[in-house]
């Protein structure tokens, strides 16, 4: 099997403040804002969120399609990808565009001031999912917004089973783009808070919500997550981490472990069980695509935190 993922590709400018800003910012003033931070230190990541689930995949050992648009400034990225040997047939660039990008400032006491450029995102609609042969799955990631809603449509035109995980992307849509999105997919993942989120804009109560899928996955981040199938709730409990240091790309490499228990048609309870582990290693790492294993390491830490084997 392999699975198509549709969604970002993005560098993430990550800096640290080594002071807080409040110290800096004039309360009485902030309507003629001016200030700019010095910040001795910052890393550069790949991520976005296709890139992000093509990483997970790819250590587990499962095939996968990433699709995208990134900008003229993607060739570093791309040594990555063939480093890690990530298919990237179906990452198209965008000359007259710089990838998606992220800065990041954080100061001492974790408040975080963020710039966001879509760049290259913003052309998602031109690649189509019948552009990649031999699908059997796949997912509608955080996108440009025309994609999102075009992949969705293609996806279930073409009768191949996906996730939609809106993300950030949420806000995008309108109640009905977002209520035909959700009726398009055959899965839905959210995290805790764009449940919530989702039931806002839809207007819509959650056991409506969860009968217009097969299945929805609700992370809850250190408290596990809830797969409601059929009227049914799994409860997946958390995957205990050695050490927290970056919750950033947890739930992309969640996602993954789902996606990897669902094209070897493992059930839920194992699936979201291998989902919850690879957030556990994700946690571990700064950046999103830092950490590896081999599989033995992955099903030693399974067995670890599950007492079985899959």
């Amino acid at each position: 099997m392999s699975a198509l993922i549709c969604g970002s590709f993005a560098y993430d400018n990550i800096m640290v403040f080594p002071d807080q800003f409040k110290n800096h910012i004039l309360p009485e003033m902030v309507h003629i804002l001016n200030v700019s931070f010095m910040v001795p230190k910052m890393r550069r990541e790949f991520g976005g969120c296709a890139g992000n689930i093509a990483y997970n995949l790819k250590l587990l050992g499962a095939d996968s399609l990433p699709m995208g648009t990134v900008g003229k400034d993607f060739d570093p990225y791309a040594s990555w990808m063939d480093k890690k040997m990530i298919n990237r047939k179906h990452v198209r660039m965008v000359e007259s565009e710089y990838t998606a990008q992220a800065f990041i400032t954080t100061d001492l006491d974790d408040n975080q001031i963020t710039a966001f450029h879509p760049g290259a995102m913003s052309h998602a609609h031109i690649n189509k999912v019948s552009d990649a042969e031999g699908v059997t799955i796949g997912i509608v990631s955080p996108d440009g917004k025309d994609g999102m809603i075009q992949h969705a449509q293609q996806f279930a035109e073409a009768d191949i089973p996906f996730f939609f995980d809106p993300g950030q992307g949420m806000p995008m849509f309108d109640r009905d783009t977002l209520c035909t999105l959700i009726d398009q997919a055959n899965w839905i993942t959210v995290n805790d808070y764009e449940w919530q989120l989702m039931q806002e804009r839809t207007k819509l109560t959650p056991d409506k919500l969860t009968e217009m899928v097969e299945a929805l996955v609700v992370t809850r981040g250190g408290k596990g997550s809830f797969i409601y199938v059929k009227g049914k709730c799994h409860v997946i409990p958390a995957a205990k981490p050695k050490v927290i240091n970056d919750p950033t790309g947890c739930g992309d490499a969640y996602r993954a472990g789902l996606l990897y228990g669902l094209m070897r048609d493992m059930d839920w309870d194992t699936s979201g069980r291998i989902a919850s582990v690879m957030g556990a290693i994700k946690i571990e790492c700064f950046g999103t695509q830092n950490h590896t294993f081999a599989l033995q390491e992955f099903k030693d830490r399974f067995r670890e935190n599950f007492r079985y084997t899959f």
